[in-house]
């Protein structure tokens, strides 16, 4: 079952963004949860098709704030889903701008 392992980056990053951008925060999370639940499912990463995922360099996921709403800041979580030990690492969030 896949388990997820967030970075000291992400879980500080976390609690200031929160308090600037929670609309845009939830949207994340709630798309970080669709995909979790897609994995646990049975999906293998490849195989999730959704708006809200970017394929970046090395294997790293980009899932931004899409489906939360109008007027959101761009909003991006960067992740790390290692197949074979079924670990999602949430590397870190941030705007566009960092």
């Amino acid at each position: 079952m896949w388990s997820v392992a967030p970075s000291d980056d992400y879980l500080r990053r976390h609690k200031r963004y929160g308090k600037k951008h929670s609309r845009g925060l939830a949207a994340v999370l709630d798309n970080l949860d669709t995909f979790l639940t897609a994995l646990r499912e049975g999906a293998k990463v490849q195989q999730v098709k959704a708006g809200f995922l970017h394929l970046e360099p090395l294997g790293v996921l980009a899932i931004d704030q899409k489906g939360g709403g109008k007027t959101l800041a761009e909003t991006r979580l960067y992740v790390y889903p290692d197949e074979d030990g079924e670990v999602l690492h949430i590397i870190t969030l941030g705007d566009k701008r960092s």
